[in-house]
């Protein structure tokens, strides 16, 4: 029997992940690097096991990431909405409490544009009277 493969996409600002759940001990692998050497911050961390923990299949399943794009914040955010979606394909029963912890909702914040006559998205040139 072919070993099932749970797929997600996850987005958050310029990052996008594409996610792989296949059963296993709970191992964490991102661009072919474990999340320890990939990830600095223990929070990010954190932030990508959040799904796995609220769902209590820490142990159950192996990830396998392929991320680009954004930075490591936005990344480690696309990763959850990944992991959260592959879960999904794996058990719609996890469909309520990933939900309720707002897992499934995709982060519609983004850089706003450059406009003419602004330095920045907002930012004005310095004001001087003469």
């Amino acid at each position: 029997m072919a070993t099932a493969r749970y797929y997600g996409t996850g987005r958050r600002k310029s990052s996008v992940a594409r996610v792989y759940l296949v059963p296993g001990t709970g191992k964490v692998t991102v661009n072919k690097r474990d999340i320890d050497d990939y990830f600095g911050l223990e929070t990010l961390k954190v932030i990508v096991r959040q799904p796995l923990v609220a769902t209590s299949t820490t142990d159950k399943f192996d990830v396998l990431v392929n991320v680009r794009g954004g930075g490591f914040t936005g990344q480690a955010g696309a990763i959850r909405h990944g992991i959260s979606r592959a879960l999904l394909q794996a058990d719609s029963e996890y469909r309520p409490t990933l939900k309720k912890a707002g897992f499934l909702t995709r982060d519609p914040r983004m850089k706003e544009r450059k406009k003419y006559g602004l330095k920045a998205a907002r930012r004005a040139p310095q004001f001087s009277k003469r």
